[in-house]
């Protein structure tokens, strides 16, 4: 899924709700050029500020992930996996973060997991993220830093963090390489 089908998704549940840019960021809290951009320049939002729109929306996260509905249970392939989403702080920044949804097609779903590349490169420190739910990260290779309200954790392969997001929380990569992790958000 490119970065654009999202921002399409986000406007065509805007409009089927009759939902102006504004009331949007009334609900979220997101600047409305912030949403704007999401919607007509291909932006992808970290996952805080996605789930935001899709509680204001009143849909769930995967709704704007997935086009398709797939029977019980759900089995995606190591092979199958695709790049579902990378955030980016804006149209001329890479991605430091490479979402591959492994919830994708189950519609009835309550828990988001993913697999999570996450790039060395610059600290995340100053993009936190805040939204209701819980988060569970598991390392599986390279070395994490969470940041989570006012304490630092930094996670080897095998360690896990379990936490309330609605806590201010950055996750970036230590070291020079790359570290892969897997996460489940609940939102309820």
């Amino acid at each position: 899924m490119t970065d654009s089908s999202i921002g399409k998704r986000i406007k065509t549940m805007r409009d089927l709700k009759e939902m102006d840019l504004t009331e949007l960021s009334s609900r979220t809290g997101l600047e409305t050029d912030y949403l704007q951009s999401l919607e007509e320049d291909g932006i992808a939002p970290a996952l805080g500020p996605l789930l935001k729109v899709s509680r204001a929306l009143g849909t769930r996260l995967g709704t704007f992930i997935d086009d398709r509905m797939s029977k019980d249970p759900l089995v995606i392939r190591h092979s199958e996996r695709q790049e579902e989403m990378g955030p980016m702080r804006g149209t001329d920044k890479p991605a430091s973060l490479r979402f591959y949804s492994l919830g994708k097609g189950k519609t009835d779903r309550h828990m988001e997991p993913f697999f999570v590349e996450i790039q060395p490169g610059p600290s995340t420190d100053d993009h936190f993220s805040s939204h209701e739910g819980e988060e569970f990260i598991i390392v599986v290779s390279g070395q994490l830093q969470v940041i989570y309200g006012q304490e630092t954790y930094h996670l080897s392969p095998g360690d896990s963090i379990y936490y309330n997001s609605v806590v201010p929380h950055s996750v970036s990569c230590l070291g020079e390489e790359p570290a892969g992790i897997y996460a489940v958000i609940y939102s309820p």
